[in-house]
């Protein structure tokens, strides 16, 4: 039997996400939008710890939802973001990382702008900061402070402008999302539907390469 195309295809790169990645995908499975819609790509990029077992709690009964694609090596964020566009085969991608979660409307708003604005190419949405306990620490306009992911965009885009540049291995959303905006405009909601969680273990806290890669954009 064939396999039926997804509309939307969401992109979790995860690297020892153990403790978070449960919560990620209950939300994106948790979705309002039918589940006949969209389906999630995990790529675990040789993870070191349980994470290859919480997937597998998930993989089982919704195998239908969620596809896993596992690196034998750690090959970075780029690599791995790259490998899951490249399996997929939908109209529309988003990106949700692996230590963040979302509102369950999330898909269904982004999905129906698309939708319904013919002309727009890619559309973001704002977001919360939380803490390790979900407590809301700040609200964020996606336009103002732009993030890795909360940005949906028609998969046609990428014959354009390309995938990840896989030699950035910080930084490699703000070098992607330049190359987007050198063509696209990116529309915005200004709806807070992405929860950014920090925590001890955020790339981002890392100064040193963060300020590395960013000369390099």
């Amino acid at each position: 039997m064939e396999k039926q195309k997804k509309l939307i295809n969401v992109l979790v790169p995860a690297f020892n996400q153990e403790k978070y990645i449960g919560r990620c995908l209950r939300s994106l499975i948790s979705q309002s939008l039918d589940k006949n819609s969209y389906e999630i790509i995990v790529v675990d990029d040789g993870s070191t710890d349980n994470t290859s077992y919480a997937l597998s709690l998930f993989t089982d009964p919704y195998n239908n939802l969620i596809k896993v694609i596992t690196n034998k090596k750690n090959q970075g964020l780029p690599y791995s973001l790259n490998k899951a566009i490249r399996s997929s085969d939908s109209e529309y991608i988003v990106r949700v990382d692996s230590d963040d979660y979302v509102n369950s409307d999330f898909l269904k708003i982004l999905y129906l702008y698309l939708k319904f604005n013919l002309d727009s190419k890619a559309i973001c949405c704002d977001y919360f900061t939380v803490d390790d306990e979900e407590n809301i620490i700040s609200r964020h306009n996606s336009k103002d402070s732009p993030i890795a992911c909360g940005l949906m965009y028609r998969r046609d885009i990428l014959e354009e402008i390309g995938l990840y540049n896989e030699k950035f291995l910080w930084n490699e959303d703000k070098e992607f999302r330049k190359r987007l905006e050198l063509k696209y405009n990116v529309d915005h909601i200004n709806l807070p539907l992405y929860r950014y969680r920090r925590h001890d273990k955020n790339m981002t806290n890392n100064i040193e390469k963060m300020n590395f890669y960013e000369k390099l954009i």
